[in-house]
């Protein structure tokens, strides 16, 4: 529970923190990230709390993961790059501290094509 309380309260602190006077409309653009979430839809089980999503659902593998780091590059879209970051870190720390694992094994065998 305090996993999904820190996909708002992170984004939330730093829309406050770097747009003190109008955190609102950045607060809301991170916020959206949480819409990658919407690959659990097609697990089975939707929902696995013991589950690492970080490898296993397809908007939080590598590929999809570079393309977030990308959107940081443009001022048009850094604000969802950030939140899209924010996610993907939270989900891997979940990862880490839920299973002892920063990914979901099968991770690495994407990672292998690379080499």
């Amino acid at each position: 529970m305090i996993h999904l309380f820190l996909h708002f309260l992170i984004p939330l602190a730093v829309a406050v923190y770097f747009y003190r006077e109008q955190w609102i409309k950045p607060f809301l653009i991170m916020l959206l990230a949480t819409l990658i979430d919407l690959d659990h839809l097609i697990a089975d089980p939707i929902y696995d709390p013991n589950r690492c999503s970080i490898g296993f659902h397809p908007m939080h593998t590598l590929i999809p993961s570079v393309l977030y780091s990308l959107l940081l590059i443009r001022k048009k879209t850094r604000l969802l790059g950030v939140g899209l970051c924010i996610h993907i870190a939270l989900d891997s720390i979940d990862c880490q501290v839920t299973n002892g694992i920063w990914y979901y094994r099968e991770a690495a065998e994407e990672l292998a094509f690379l080499w």
